[in-house]
C-alpha cells in the first residue's frame, strides 16, 4: 500500500469534533486496518493515537438517468473513514501543509 492516509475530512461536524473532543477524521486506503491508520496518523503527525474508529462508505445506487440509451444508473464512490482520537494535550494542526 503506498499511501494509508488519503486526505483528512473538512466538515463541519470533523471541525466540531476535533475541537470539542480532540477526534480527527481521515479519509483512508479502503483495505487498510486499524493497526496500520495508527501507525501511518502518528508517523505523519507525530502525535499519540488513543483509538481509531473506521468506518466504510459508498457502493450504494446514487441516482437514475434517462437518456436516449435507456436508464441508466450510478453507483457512489466507495471509500473508508477513520475517526482518530489524540491523547490528551496534543492536536493535529491541519492547515500547515496548504
Amino acid at each position: 500500500m503506498n499511501t494509508i492516509i488519503k486526505k483528512p475530512l473538512i466538515t463541519e461536524k470533523a471541525t466540531s469534533d476535533s475541537e470539542m473532543n480532540n477526534r480527527f477524521t481521515f479519509v483512508v486506503d479502503r483495505r487498510a486496518n486499524k493497526i496500520e491508520i495508527k501507525n501511518a496518523v502518528e508517523n505523519m503527525y507525530g502525535v499519540t493515537i488513543s483509538s481509531v474508529r473506521t468506518m466504510n462508505y459508498g457502493g450504494g445506487k446514487s441516482s437514475v438517468k434517462y437518456t436516449n440509451k435507456g436508464i441508466v444508473e450510478q453507483r457512489n464512490a466507495r471509500y473508508k473513514k477513520a475517526v482518530v482520537t489524540v491523547a490528551d494535550g496534543e492536536t493535529i494542526d491541519l492547515f500547515t501543509n496548504i
